[in-house]
């Protein structure tokens, strides 16, 4: 699986990989949230690097649907509901100043945005109570919000909050420019680098960052990876990993023309794009930047990570949906994205327990990481530049309340209830020797002895690797969809040969 914003050729440039060396500040993770991070730095005058595990985008940037809105489904009202009005505030004004500073940066750079109203509307009846409250709630922190009792879509809808002139764009344009900008400054980004752990020391001496390739040591690290590689502060356990879907169409006829999603259950979440090829449909404007045809992108039906028993039939309602309600629809692209949900359904940012006040991360965007993952940056480097906006004081301060905690504490019970039901399935099932091969993008669990190995078929190839999740020793469930290996714990997922492609773990499933 593919995103639109992936599929086509990138500057695939990687700076040398300098045992030893020592910066200011070391950026792990090249995404939206590292790559602003890390030219803020730059800009400050800061020896910078960034390590990337995989390639810039890899992770959740470049496969998100890219919608740069202060209005965010229901998500207002959630974080109302688990937190309290003044960091309600707070998320808001740090979306606002996030928005603002990637709009400035993108036109800065000739990246191309489409502005669009974006809509939160029901798809059922009972949703409209759901509608009625994220108006209020917009409304109580500033958001010039409007309801709206009918939409212009082929489907039915049952009532709309909408906050007009929001934007949408290529995320990997951007990720792109602020690579540029970075090198400009001196600063390098380095991929296929692992970070495995990072140490310490006193106050007086740099943290020692470790790799698959070597050491590098800085003033200050930074982990923006979708989830932190470090179990300190438990972060992974406070942490709901969740994947969700994107597909992208040719549309021979008119498609909507704003950012839609739905409140309720099954999420449905459209946006156009600009066309890759210049064939696609017409559409019915044309696009902002372009002035040609435009793509229209449909996701949702997000689940747990590893939790779900066919993602496939995930992937197909989409495109079933999709071509029931615009006819002639042909299927261009097909993806998926991880975010991660925390109790209280705001970001944790800043400091980590423990690391010496030389240790940062950020994490738990929950959907919403272009607007997040701004504000993480810029939060990230006024913790160490000092000069905090309000805003971001007050997201340091914020209380746990009972809702969070009950939040939390469900997610933990959860988890417990997936290791447990793994083993025992793994345990009570059968021998590696007596599966049976696996179908074309097929995986199964199997036991050598009382150790889980899992077996998958992937373009005929046949492979055995550990079934059992190197972070905390999870067994590992088969994702079709994706051809992955995927742990209903904590969320790290390894591809059907072993190669970690993301989660708290820090190394490859073993081969059998």
């Amino acid at each position: 699986m593919t995103s639109l914003w992936l599929a086509s050729p990138r500057d695939s440039t990687t700076d040398a990989f300098d045992d030893g060396a020592r910066y200011d500040e070391i950026i792990v993770g090249a995404g939206l949230t590292g790559l602003v991070t890390a030219l803020l730095f730059a800009r400050a005058g800061k020896k910078v690097a960034v390590l990337e595990a995989r390639f810039i985008g890899a992770g959740a940037t470049g496969n998100t649907s890219a919608k740069l809105s202060l209005l965010q489904g229901s998500q207002l009202q959630k974080i109302k509901q688990h937190t309290y009005q003044a960091i309600t505030q707070a998320y808001v004004d740090g979306n606002r100043a996030a928005q603002q500073w990637l709009l400035e940066y993108a036109q800065s750079r000739d990246v191309a945005v489409q502005f669009r109203d974006a809509i939160s509307y029901a798809a059922t009846p009972e949703g409209t109570q759901t509608v009625e409250r994220e108006f209020r709630v917009a409304r109580s922190v500033g958001l010039d919000v409007q309801l709206r009792a009918e939409l212009d879509l082929p489907f039915a809808t049952y009532g709309a909050v909408v906050l007009p002139n929001q934007a949408q764009f290529d995320p990997m344009a951007v990720l792109e420019a602020l690579a540029t900008d970075i090198r400009k400054l001196g600063g390098v980004i380095v991929d296929r680098t692992r970070v495995t752990g990072v140490t310490a020391g006193p106050r007086s001496r740099p943290a020692v960052v470790r790799t698959g390739r070597g050491e590098l040591f800085a003033d200050h690290v930074h982990l923006t990876t979708g989830t932190p590689i470090l179990d300190r502060g438990l972060y992974f356990a406070k942490l709901k990993p969740l994947r969700s879907y994107v597909t992208s169409y040719a549309v021979p006829g008119a498609i909507p023309e704003a950012m839609y999603l739905s409140v309720d259950a099954p999420s449905r979440s459209l946006r156009t794009a600009p066309s890759g090829d210049g064939t696609q449909g017409s559409g019915k404007h044309a696009s902002d930047a372009h002035g040609g045809s435009e793509e229209l992108l449909v996701g949702g039906n997000g689940h747990g990570v590893g939790r779900e028993p066919s993602t496939q039939l995930r992937v197909d309602d989409l495109r079933e949906w999709t071509e029931r309600y615009f006819p002639g629809a042909r299927l261009t692209h097909s993806w998926s994205a991880q975010d991660y949900e925390t109790p209280h359904r705001v970001p944790f940012v800043g400091y980590l327990p423990r690391g010496r006040g030389a240790i940062y991360l950020a994490t738990g965007y929950d959907k919403w990481g272009m607007t997040n993952g701004v504000v993480a940056a810029l939060t990230l480097v006024s913790d160490i530049l000092g000069d905090s906006p309000p805003w971001a004081t007050a997201m340091h301060h914020r209380a746990t309340l009972p809702a969070a905690l009950g939040s939390g504490l469900g997610a933990g019970a959860a988890v417990g209830w997936w290791a447990a039901k793994g083993w025992a399935g793994a345990l009570l099932g059968p021998r590696v020797d007596d599966l049976p091969r696996p179908g074309e993008r097929q995986g199964l669990i199997g036991r050598s002895g009382i150790r889980p190995v899992g077996v998958s078929t992937v373009n005929s190839t046949t492979c055995a690797v550990s079934g059992v999740c190197p972070h905390l020793g999870g067994v590992l469930t088969w994702n079709a969809a994706e051809t992955s290996w995927d742990c209903p714990l904590h969320g790290s997922r390894f591809s059907a040969t072993g190669e970690l492609l993301e989660g708290p773990a820090v190394r490859d499933l073993a081969q059998k």
